[in-house]
């Protein structure tokens, strides 16, 4: 799984047309799936934070370039994923501190597009 939401997501930013529309269907979908798998839980291990949570956590970073070039909204589409997000960056200080700015990845990404002619 976290392949796939790896690979379709950077799909979101660096591919075109057809490409791109069937990677947002799949970066979705994966999302749906991570949203039903966590439920009304606090985290994907039920009550702690646990290993799944470690590991899809630095995603958060890149959010706003997958809203940004999936054309959608974490918030509204996904609103159990993005609260998940939040609980996690505000009880877990290990979290806070050593994930990247969002605006830093988002910025990157779109030099990434230039430079491989994606975008002007």
């Amino acid at each position: 799984m976290k392949i796939q939401l790896y690979q379709t997501g950077r799909n979101l930013y660096t591919a075109k047309g057809e490409e791109h529309e069937a990677s947002r269907n799949e970066f979705l979908e994966c999302l749906k799936l991570l949203e039903g798998e966590l439920g009304d839980k606090p985290y994907f291990g039920g009550e702690t934070f646990g290993y799944v949570d470690v590991s899809l956590i630095p995603f958060y970073s890149w959010f706003q370039a997958y809203e940004t070039f999936g054309n959608f909204n974490f918030e509204h589409e996904y609103p159990k994923l993005f609260a998940w997000v939040k609980r996690c960056i505000q009880n877990k200080e290990s979290v806070s501190k050593t994930l990247p700015e969002s605006p830093k990845v988002f910025a990157f990404v779109q030099h990434l597009r230039k430079r491989f002619g994606i975008e002007d």
